[in-house]
């Protein structure tokens, strides 16, 4: 029976039968790995809490092949992230996060970048980082690894280059922007503001600390509902986290200014 060993973060889990537990991790090595937690819900189980949600760790699995699920022996800690659960906010936009992983990924479909991505963004949430400012830029970047990235350079129905005038519609089905010809004509598209253009241009190309540092505000809300909308469409159904998070973001009243576009006025 082949075992192996590599890093991972615990996206998702949940209890089988009396004392296991189904366990989804995202790893470093092999993509998204589930497996079986023996007797992991005993009161005395060699996993001792390891196995709680964002836990990231350095995970030993048996793989028979007779069946999708692994067999997980080890799960060693190396970082719990436990900061993340103790609050609210910060719970809800580390859920969103691994939610998109785990919907987003196939089994067993290596994906360094985003595995990177993610480990970041976690650090991130956890050193005190504007949990919503994290959870866009983690958005944008993480659809533009999985090669799902929405063009802001050029109309993707007339291909004309986008200059500096404002566009504010988006083609999801189509990839990216639609300039303000063709918008005229078109069904279905997405209208947002020309700043959130902008942002959704701009936060793939920042250094990772400058993209967290960027906080968008109510640009930021408008770009978060933009990927929500493409993560149900590439999913095949909406995210249950969203809701979840508006709820949240009904209790925290953001300050946070916005990230001006190039060529908007501030």
């Amino acid at each position: 029976m082949p075992v192996s060993k590599t890093s991972a973060v615990v996206i998702h889990s949940f209890p089988l039968g009396e004392s296991d537990r189904v366990v989804s991790f995202f790893t470093r090595d092999f993509g998204k790995v589930r497996g079986v937690a023996r007797a992991a819900r005993r009161g005395r189980s060699r996993f001792s809490g390891a196995l709680e949600l964002f836990t990231l760790g350095t995970l030993v699995f048996f793989d028979g092949g007779r069946s999708e699920l692994v067999s997980i022996d080890q799960f060693d800690i190396t970082r719990p992230f436990g900061v993340i659960r103790e609050d609210l906010e910060r719970l809800g936009h580390a859920a969103w996060m691994a939610e998109c992983v785990n919907r987003l990924t196939g089994e067993r479909d290596p994906q360094a970048a985003v595995y990177g991505l993610l480990v970041r963004a976690l650090r991130s949430v956890e050193a005190g980082a504007s949990p919503a400012a994290v959870t866009t830029a983690f958005g944008v970047r993480g659809l533009v690894a999985l090669g799902h990235g929405l063009r802001t350079d050029v109309c993707v129905v007339c291909r004309t280059p986008r200059g500096t005038r404002p566009w504010t519609a988006l083609d999801l089905e189509g990839g990216g922007t639609v300039c303000p010809r063709c918008a005229r004509d078109g069904q279905g598209l997405t209208m947002v503001s020309s700043r959130a253009v902008g942002a959704l241009a701009r936060l793939p190309t920042m250094a990772w600390d400058e993209a967290v540092a960027a906080r968008l505000g109510s640009v930021g809300r408008e770009v978060l509902d933009v990927l929500n909308s493409q993560i149900a469409r590439l999913a095949g159904g909406p995210a249950r986290v969203p809701k979840f998070l508006r709820e949240v973001a009904s209790v925290f009243v953001s300050g946070e200014p916005r990230m001006n576009a190039p060529g908007d006025r501030a």
